[in-house]
């Protein structure tokens, strides 16, 4: 209960803390704009496309500012993070005639999995497993929040990794069946001698 107050006021000052700004340098050329209140990040020029909502007091830089939606980008291209290239409204941002000197939330949530009575599996090696995840923003649907986040180093939220072509499927395969066959051997034990039957 004490680390979940923690991390909530952690979160807290982290969003609510507006992000220092710097006068323009010739090398960060390019418009800004912060999100103040509810800004939208979408896949496309398209209100049904919505991604996440972008964390309050924070930036994105314009690329194209025309018409009822801007062509933005949100973070940068460095290990772990990933830039995304998107649209927001242009009538729920806010234009800056400065270059921020911290644009951008970055932030990493790691995700703890812990097997429920484990007993004797052993060591957390086998009952625990993490995962960190970069932070995007939120997302309500249906009622419910849902997080952001980018899974992996391809950039592609729903990449988990290439799909498995049939040689590695059977080569799969075989390899569970063999280590059922010997796992029922071993279990099995030695049957005791027979006992030989006189007539």
């Amino acid at each position: 209960m004490k680390r979940s107050i923690f991390l909530f006021i952690l979160f807290l000052t982290t969003v609510l803390i507006p992000a220092p700004r710097t006068a323009a340098s010739a090398a960060d050329d390019g418009t800004y704009a912060v999100a103040t209140g509810e800004v939208w990040f979408y896949a496309a020029a398209d209100e049904e496309e919505k991604l996440f909502l972008l964390p309050e007091t924070y930036y994105v830089r314009v690329l194209d500012a025309g018409g009822t939606f801007c062509t933005v980008e949100y973070l940068t291209d460095d290990a772990p993070y990933r830039k995304l290239l998107g649209y927001c409204r242009t009538d729920a941002l806010t234009f800056v005639d400065f270059v921020p000197a911290r644009p951008y939330l970055r932030k990493q949530i790691t995700v703890t999995y812990t097997l429920p009575d484990s007993g004797s599996l052993g060591s957390d090696e086998f009952t625990k497993f993490e995962r960190t995840f970069v932070y995007y923003g939120d997302r309500y649907d249906g009622g419910q929040l849902y997080l952001y986040v980018l899974s992996g180093e391809t950039g592609d939220p729903s990449a988990e990794g290439a799909p498995a072509n049939a040689v590695q499927i059977v080569v799969i395969v075989l390899a569970c069946v063999a280590a059922v066959a010997v796992a029922v051997i071993l279990l099995r034990g030695k049957k005791p001698p027979r006992e030989q039957q006189e007539f």
